[in-house]
Order: C-alpha cells, then structure tokens, then sequence
C-alpha cells in the first residue's frame, strides 16, 4: 500500500511495539518461571513473552551491564588496584585482596564467569571513581538502549530496595551488549586462569547451558532468596542468535532451552525488502530527469512462524514530489514493517541516483511552453 505522507511517528510505533503481545506460533512452550521473554537478536522481535513488562530484582544478571560500560568505558590491558571496598564485598566473589593488582579484562572475566560481586566493584571504581558514580551510569545506559522498567542501586546485584528490571528489558540490554566480540568472548567461555595473589584463580562459568546445550553461547546466571534462580542465555543456530531471559525460575536451564528450542524450530527470518530494490518513483521538478528512483537503503527482515507471510504488512510513505537538485542517498520515503498490525521495523528510502538543477533559462522557457499550452 502506498500513502503518499511522510509524517509517521516512529518512536509511538516503537512503543507499540514494545507493549503489544508477540505473534507467537501454534505451540507454546512450557515455562515454569515467572516473568520470561523470548528474543529475536537480529531484529529485536519478541517470540514469547510471560509476565515480561513485571518488574523483578535481576539478581547478577546486573553484571551485564556492568561488564558492557566496563568494555566500553575501559582499557581491557589497564592494571586495576583492588581498593579495600572492593576486598570487602560479600556473598559471591573471586577472594580479591586489598592492594593487589589485576587487569580490567580479568576483572570482566570474574564478574561473569564467577559472579564476582568483588570483581564488579573494582570495576565500577576504576571506571566512575565509586561505585555510586558508576550506578549513575548504569542507569542512564540502560535508558539509552532502551530499557525504561529498569532501576540499578548497585553494581553487582546484591539484594536493594529500588533495585529491579524485567525481562524484557534484561533483553533488550543483551541484544546490545552482544554486539561487542569481547563480551562475547567472555560469556561463551567455559574456564578461565587469572592470576591471584601467590596462586592463580581458576573460574568455572556458572552459566551449566554452556555444558548441556550444543548451540549455547552465554549469557549470565543470576540467584538471590528474593530473585530466585535467573537466567539470561543466549544460542545460536542456522544463523540466527537467540536470547532469552526467565526470572524466579524452578527450572532455569530447562526453560531456557524450552524457549530457544521453540524458537529456532516454530519462526524463521523472511527477507521483505533487499538493499537497493526499487521501490517507486518520485515526480522530480526543474530537473535534467521528470523523475528518480525511490529504492531501499537497507535490508528489512521479519521474524514469522513458519509459513505465515500472510502475517506481513508492508506501509510506504514517499515525498509528494522533489525540486532539483536531487542528491544521491537523499532521504525521500520510508517503510515500516508491520507483523499482525505490530510495528515491526523500518528502513529508509532513499534516491537512487543524482538529478542536477536545470539552468534558469531552461526552467523559464519550460514554464513558459506549459503556461501558453
């Protein structure tokens, strides 16, 4: 359907998208725990919610963002000295001692391998200078990549008044933070040595997904008497990356195979627009050319259950018209993708190609045999 308007409200559609129920396939999988999502990496959809908006304490699923502001905030080499706060932090930790000295990647490592909530300290304060600064950061990071139910209170996820998230947004935070290759590294690494003070720290990633399911690649455990047991896991299959979050699950590891399971067998990727196709032609006024060509700037990609492109709506805004000069790649249209009336996505349409302004004379002369016509 072609509408001939470029007026949209993007961010609106983008919150629909948000706070509307998946399309999900004709199975739905069993799932004990009681806040769960489903998430598509590549494009963001949701493929199973439950109770995914409720606000819950994430426990050391923190620890993902943590590591992602100490990534992208830090020098993995740079040697961090372990201040007596950090040495004191209790419940789980890699035993770091006051005044010794490791780098910031062993510390990334300790966090999310062993859960160490000493490791996440560290890490906060040679960041932001204490862990308060840095809490500060968390919480304006997480709004950026749009996690909006989410409030940090410390950096690790030790139990705090104020300190909750969801499991969309748990999601929504690893999509993002699977996009830096360290964190992937690190997340989908079974054992790691780092050194200690007289003795070397042998860490065993608690995430047992990475052991008991061939497609496994992360992400974080996470556990507390208030959070129960969490889990946010990550998979890859066919290329295509999963993630899915359960919060104050029974059965963490076999919900989370449940639903990735679910996802690579009932959905499949469905390429609607191919970078560069044509997709109209737009009017072009005072121009060498009467018109130009409207094509996509990107791919644009949905997520299904299997066979149902009937599920698929396309909606195209172009510009009414142009005036020369055109430029190449200039912005004149977009399309928004739809899935059983869900905002989806959207690419831009741009230009094909350059139109130059025709000379004054030309314009006039032109005007002039249009006028006497």
């Amino acid at each position: 359907m072609k509408i001939n308007m470029l007026r949209v409200l993007p961010f609106f559609l983008l919150l629909l998208n948000v706070y509307c129920l998946p399309v999900q396939a004709a199975y739905s999988p069993p799932v004990a725990a009681e806040s769960a999502v489903l998430m598509d990496v590549g494009s963001g959809q949701v493929l199973y919610q439950k109770n995914a908006f409720q606000r819950r304490p994430p426990a050391s699923t923190t620890k993902i963002l943590t590591a992602l502001l100490a990534l992208e905030g830090g020098d993995l080499g740079q040697v961090v000295t372990i201040s007596k706060t950090a040495a004191s932090t209790g419940e789980s930790s890699i035993y770091l001692q006051a005044g010794e000295n490791l780098t910031l990647e062993e510390l990334i490592y300790g966090a999310l391998l062993k859960s160490g909530n000493d490791s996440c300290v560290a890490i906060a304060e040679q960041i932001a200078g204490t862990e308060a600064n840095f809490v500060q950061l968390m919480n304006e990071k997480a709004k950026q990549m749009g996690a909006m139910d989410s409030h940090f209170v410390n950096c690790n996820g030790l139990p705090a008044e104020g300190h909750y998230s969801t499991a969309y947004d748990l999601a929504k935070l690893t999509c993002y933070a699977l996009q830096n290759p360290v964190f992937n590294t690190v997340v989908s690494t079974r054992e790691k040595v780092i050194r200690g003070p007289g003795w070397q720290r042998h860490l065993q990633n608690t995430n047992q997904l990475l052991d008991t399911y061939t497609f496994a690649d992360g992400v974080k455990t996470g556990t507390t008497n208030a959070a129960g047991p969490c889990l946010v896991a990550s998979a890859t299959r066919d290329n295509r990356r999963l993630v899915s979050v359960v919060l104050h699950s029974a059965n963490r590891y076999g919900d989370s195979k449940s639903l990735l399971e679910y996802g690579f067998n009932n959905f499949s990727n469905n390429k609607v627009l191919t970078a560069g196709q044509v997709i109209g032609d737009i009017p072009v006024c005072d121009g060498f050319s009467p018109a130009v060509q409207a094509v996509s700037k990107g791919d644009l990609t949905v997520v299904i259950p299997n066979g149902r492109t009937d599920l698929i709506e396309k909606k195209i805004y172009l510009v009414d018209g142009l005036t020369a000069p055109v430029k190449k790649e200039q912005k004149i249209g977009r399309v928004d993708l739809y899935m059983d009336k869900v905002y989806i996505a959207s690419t831009d349409l741009i230009a094909s190609g350059s139109i130059e302004r025709l000379p004054a004379y030309r314009i006039l002369w032109r005007k002039f045999y249009q006028n006497i016509g």
